[in-house]
């Protein structure tokens, strides 16, 4: 199953402190939009979202589709195949992508301790 670049998505309280914070351990600013309360950060091919007020968990992302540095894979196994392939093993799905859709879709699971795991894609 291949999931594409990962990276940890943190729910934070201030963007600022937190940029600041992980600024400290090497992270450099790699996307986003502090004007909309969420950046990218990224130290060689560890990657951490910030997010401000977009939700209330920490969140473990994957981006099917994409390397670690945002760059189109030539080759990827895309989300809806993905999601078939989880539902098969039985794996409950908080949101699901269309499967009539091709391109961008995402999907969302639930760990057995309460992480919320994201699959989205951007290609």
């Amino acid at each position: 199953m291949k999931l594409g670049a990962f990276s940890i998505s943190l729910a934070v309280k201030d963007l600022q402190a937190s940029r600041a914070f992980y600024e400290a351990f090497g992270f450099k600013e790699f996307g986003g939009n502090a004007a909309q309360n969420w950046l990218i950060l990224k130290n060689g091919d560890h990657i951490i979202g910030l997010f401000q007020g977009m939700f209330e968990k920490n969140m473990l992302t994957f981006n099917p589709g994409w390397d670690s540095n945002a760059s189109k894979l030539d080759g990827f196994t895309d989300v809806r195949e993905l999601q078939r392939q989880l539902k098969a093993q039985g794996i409950e799905l908080m949101s699901e992508a269309d499967e009539t859709s091709t391109g961008p879709a995402s999907l969302m699971a639930i760990d057995p301790d309460g992480n919320p795991v994201l699959l989205d894609q951007h290609v």
